[in-house]
């Protein structure tokens, strides 16, 4: 089971968005605020991200193979230099050319290329690996850092620079895998004594108690038997993975039988009997009122909500 893989994909609402953004210098691009999570990836060039609802976070020199994500879609503004003055570009500057869109802004100085876009994601409960991460992501694939994240901007600049036979469905699939790349860099940056995740993803006795609740949910698990799949007594147990986790294995367990129920609803017209089953429940009742604990709706009201938006 990849546990990294999973959790996100049970945050998603739908595919990312993307468009090309080239800024020849004096340049700037004023960054609405999105529901989900934003990234950034220079191509060509340099550039400044620039908060603006955030006075506690400093602007980020982004250089060529630089990438940046953005967890919860908040307003930024993108510019050649922090202080040049942001515009909104009206509908008529974006050119919807295969692969991507792009948008053209600025006057004719230094050029800048970038990649920007949008992952769509269930921010309202998010899973506690993106939930922790800081606010600004800023990841560098220079001098042989991250390979695998190196390799995946490199081979989207190659197809947007030159798109070829095959680019429509090259592209969307690099940029849907690289949220994955992204995160995986972040958590293979963290310090080996850091706590939460990426500490959990390293622990093998917390990653086989994660690994049998993501592979099963629907079983009937206790702290005893998760325990017993980590190969530790109870009370270590317990005490282990609420340290890394962040939360007790119970609430866990909880938080990610509603996630994936609220996936199910979402994305499926299967009856509720079968989303209790599935997730856990041996009654529609007895789920229904964990859900509605959890959600402050019932399932039914939940699936017609979501489907209304």
């Amino acid at each position: 089971m990849d546990l990294l893989a999973e959790a996100l994909e049970s945050m998603r609402t739908g595919r990312p968005t993307s468009i090309r953004t080239d800024g020849r210098a004096p340049w700037g691009l004023e960054l609405p605020p999105t529901a989900g999570a934003g990234f950034h990836v220079v191509l060509h060039g340099s550039c400044w991200l620039v908060p603006v609802d955030a006075p506690h976070l400093a602007p980020v020199l982004m250089e060529v193979g630089d990438v940046v994500f953005l967890r919860s879609g908040s307003r930024f503004v993108l510019a050649d230099r922090p202080d040049t003055p942001a515009q909104v570009p009206g509908p008529e500057r974006y050119t919807k050319a295969p692969p991507i869109g792009s948008v053209v802004l600025g006057g004719s100085g230094p050029r800048t290329s970038l990649l920007c876009g949008n992952y769509h994601l269930d921010m309202a409960r998010p899973h506690p690996l993106l939930g922790r991460l800081p606010e600004v992501v800023h990841l560098s694939t220079r001098q042989g850092r991250h390979s695998g994240l190196a390799a995946a901007v490199q081979l989207l600049g190659a197809e947007l620079d030159q798109p070829r036979v095959g680019s429509q469905g090259i592209v969307p699939a690099l940029i849907d895998s690289l949220l994955l790349y992204i995160l995986r860099a972040w958590l293979e940056e963290q310090p080996a004594a850091a706590r939460g995740w990426s500490a959990a993803l390293r622990d093998s006795a917390v990653v086989a108690a994660l690994t049998a609740i993501h592979d099963t949910p629907s079983a009937a698990w206790t702290v005893k038997s998760l325990a017993a799949r980590s190969g530790l007594s109870r009370a270590a147990f317990a005490k282990r993975f609420a340290a890394l986790v962040g939360e007790p294995p119970m609430a866990y367990l909880t938080r990610w039988r509603m996630t994936l129920a609220a996936k199910l609803l979402r994305d499926s017209d299967i009856p509720l009997t079968t989303v209790a089953a599935q997730t856990g429940y041996s009654t529609e009742f007895a789920f229904a009122k964990a859900f509605k604990r959890e959600y402050g709706i019932a399932p039914g009201g939940y699936r017609r909500q979501v489907r209304a938006a």
